[in-house]
C-alpha cells in the first residue's frame, strides 16, 4: 500500500512556508505523494493553487487532489484546463479526486444548487475529459494542453459509489475509519465488476492522523472545528482519527489488510514535526 501525505492546506492559520516545506519534505522522503483537501468557506488555501505551488517545489511526488467539490468549478473548460496544466507542468504527476460535495455554505457562496449536484458532476467529468482529449472548442481548435490525469470519484453514499464505479478510474474515501471504507470499497468493486468496467479499479483512502505528546488535544481542535457542521460525523471522524505512534501503525495495517492501495494521511496540524515523528513512527 502506498503512503501519501495531506498538506495542512485546510489547518487554520498554516504559513504559506509551512504547506511548502511539507511539500519539499514529502518529496525527498520517500512518500508516495502529497495531497489537498477542498473547502471554500473556510480558513484555507485553494486545492488546485496548493497543487500548482507544491509541483513547482516538486519532483518526484505525485500529487492528489482529496477531494475537489466538482460541481462549485462551474465553468468546466476552464476547469479541464487548470488541471491539465498542472498535469502537464508536474510531469504527469497528478490525479485527481473530485465529488459532489455536501456544505451548503459552500454552494451558497458560489451561487449553485445543490439539488442536482451528482448528475452534474457525471456530466463534468465527460466532459472535461472531452476537452483532454482534444476536442474542438472553436476556430482555434482545442482548448488544451492535450491530455489529462486520473479520475477518482469520491463520496460514500450508494450513489456516489455507483457513480464512481461507472465514470471514474477508482473510488476514494474521505475520513471515516476503516470500517467505513472497507463496507464502501467492496460495494465499489462490485459495482465496477457490475458495469463491465475492464481490470481492478484503483482505491484510495484518507485518514487523519496526529503524533506527539498533545496529539489527542491537536485533533480535537482541528477536526471537532472542521466537521462542526456537521455534529455526529465530526466526532465519528475524530473517534476513528489514529493520535498516537501506536494507533498510527495499527491504522495504516488495517487499510492494507482492507485493500486500500493508497493510503493518505493528513495532519491536524501544520507542524512539520509530525512529519519527521511520522517518519519515525512508520520506521520502527
Amino acid at each position: 500500500m502506498l503512503i501519501s501525505i495531506g498538506l495542512p492546506s485546510t489547518v487554520p492559520d498554516t504559513p504559506q512556508s509551512s504547506v511548502l516545506d511539507w511539500a519539499r519534505e514529502v518529496d525527498q522522503s520517500g512518500f508516495s505523494g502529497v495531497a489537498t483537501l477542498e473547502r471554500l468557506v473556510y480558513d484555507s488555501y485553494d486545492s488546485l493553487t496548493t497543487l500548482a505551488a507544491a509541483a513547482a517545489v516538486t519532483t518526484r511526488a505525485k500529487l492528489l487532489s482529496s477531494v475537489l467539490l466538482g460541481p462549485l468549478h462551474k465553468n468546466v473548460a476552464l476547469f479541464a484546463k487548470q488541471v491539465s496544466t498542472i498535469s502537464k507542468l508536474s510531469g504527469g504527476r497528478l490525479t485527481v479526486g473530485v465529488a459532489a460535495g455536501s456544505r451548503p455554505d459552500d454552494f451558497n457562496a458560489s451561487g449553485v444548487a445543490m439539488a442536482g449536484r451528482g448528475g452534474r458532476l457525471t456530466r463534468q467529468v465527460e466532459e472535461a475529459r472531452e476537452i483532454w482529449g482534444g476536442a474542438r472548442r472553436g476556430f482555434a481548435g482545442a482548448i488544451g494542453p492535450a491530455g489529462g490525469p486520473q479520475v477518482l470519484l469520491g463520496g460514500h453514499s450508494a450513489a456516489a459509489v455507483d457513480r464512481a464505479a461507472r465514470i471514474g478510474d477508482g473510488w476514494i474515501a474521505g475520513g471515516g475509519g476503516v470500517d467505513m471504507f472497507r463496507a464502501r470499497a467492496e460495494k465499489f468493486r462490485s459495482a465496477w465488476r457490475d458495469h463491465g468496467r475492464p481490470g481492478e479499479p484503483r482505491v484510495v483512502a484518507l485518514s487523519y492522523f496526529s503524533l506527539g505528546a498533545t496529539a489527542g488535544d491537536l485533533a480535537d481542535e482541528y477536526l471537532l472545528k472542521y466537521y462542526a457542521f456537521a455534529p455526529p460525523y465530526a466526532r465519528m471522524v475524530r473517534d476513528t482519527t489514529p493520535a498516537g505512534a501506536a494507533a498510527v501503525r495499527e491504522t495504516i495495517e488495517r487499510f492494507a489488510a482492507a485493500g486500500c492501495d493508497e493510503l493518505v494521511l493528513s495532519p491536524c496540524s501544520h507542524d512539520i514535526g509530525q512529519l519527521a515523528a511520522l517518519r519515525e513512527t512508520l520506521h520502527r
